[in-house]
């Protein structure tokens, strides 16, 4: 009688990767382009994770931490790095593609409207009403991505150091990522160990 061992579920979910073609990323991030009015942090989060399910609250935040620290627009670049992890370099190509064809498109039309009645208070008041809802947006995805992410003791020091460093300091991003994230990781490695 032969007996197999099934890896537990969690083994089997985390080793899974959803098909992804390069039309999903290129239709996926075209949505994110779209609906990403304010910043398009809580809507990438919205169609990557909640709607598409391609990555998981964790891998999100992975991939959120990779695109700050990589030179470049923070969303550009976790934008290439999905594309690149389902569909490899012509996955990266599509998804940064649909990422920023339609805002391209509406920037340039809002630009033109814009500057024709940029001095009207109307348009004034409706630029700062846009700017706190942006405002808003941003505090509503790092609460979803903060209460997944930051789930024992050292996790909340580590952010909080983070806040208080870059928040309140205003120390650089990359002096700080380079102090408190190897602290981060040891601190990390050594729970793990024991």
């Amino acid at each position: 009688m032969e007996i197999s061992a099934a890896p537990p579920p969690d083994a089997t979910q985390a080793t899974e990767r959803p098909h992804v073609t390069r039309f999903d990323l290129f239709a996926g991030f075209f949505l994110v382009g779209m609906i990403g009015f304010g910043g398009i942090a809580a809507a990438m989060h919205h169609v990557i994770v909640e709607r598409r399910r391609w990555l998981d609250d964790q891998q999100y935040a992975s991939v959120l931490g990779l695109g700050q620290v990589l030179p470049g627009a923070n969303l550009v670049n976790m934008a290439t790095i999905v594309g690149d992890r389902f569909q490899g370099f012509q996955g990266a190509v599509v998804s940064l593609a649909g990422l920023i064809f339609m805002p391209i498109v509406i920037l340039v039309g809002l630009a033109t409207v814009y500057d024709q009645f940029a001095a009207n208070p109307d348009v004034i008041a409706a630029t700062k009403a846009a700017a706190a809802g942006a405002v808003g947006l941003m505090f509503g995805t790092a609460y979803k991505i903060g209460k997944t992410v930051i789930n024992t003791r050292w996790a909340l020091l580590f952010a909080f150091l983070s806040f208080v460093s870059i928040g309140i300091l205003r120390l650089p991003l990359v002096g700080t990522l380079l102090v408190l994230g190897p602290i981060s990781v040891a601190v990390n490695f050594w729970r793990d160990q024991r």
